[in-house]
């Protein structure tokens, strides 16, 4: 007995490391928020979560502000001929009433740039995303690895094998 005891509580102790709270914001619920963990010294480091609009009115993802980076921005990836480039989206990102936008690795994504620590495996680490209508939302970030980012998310292309 004391054996099953043990094994469900490891069990439930391992799933509660990748369960992720929502934060809610008016109409908009932001789920499973995470940044890639960075190996030492890289200067930039991608945001992804899913939006869910429950409103009747689209919002729209402007910006971000974090602690641990000099500038946050909101990016997309893009073809420019046979060539994957990435670039901050201007106007931010919509929301649509009734909708929702996943950010992911290979499309759009929160860019964490000039950041001054390395961003570990299992780190929890706060940031503001600015909406237009819902405003300024604190969201802690899970700090997981590409894999563990593309289990929960999906996703294409990692930051290193682009032009920036």
């Amino acid at each position: 007995m004391n054996k099953f005891i043990l094994t469900a509580a490891t069990v439930l102790a391992g799933a509660s490391a990748f369960a992720h709270e929502e934060h809610k914001a008016g109409d908009l619920v932001i789920d499973h928020p995470v940044a890639r963990a960075t190996p030492a010294n890289a200067p930039v480091s991608g945001g992804y979560m899913t939006i869910r609009n429950t409103g009747e009115e689209a919002d729209r993802l402007m910006a971000g502000a974090a602690d641990f980076a000099g500038k946050v921005e909101i990016h997309e990836m893009v073809m420019d001929g046979d060539v994957m480039k990435m670039r901050e989206i201007e106007g931010g990102v919509e929301i649509p009433a009734g909708g929702e936008v996943v950010l992911k690795p290979g499309g759009l994504h929160v860019m964490f740039m000039q950041l001054d620590q390395q961003l570990e495996e299992g780190a929890k680490l706060p940031a503001t995303l600015t909406f237009e209508k819902a405003g300024d939302v604190t969201v802690t970030f899970n700090v997981e690895s590409l894999e563990q980012i593309r289990e929960h998310l999906g996703g294409g292309m990692e930051h290193g094998s682009m032009d920036q």
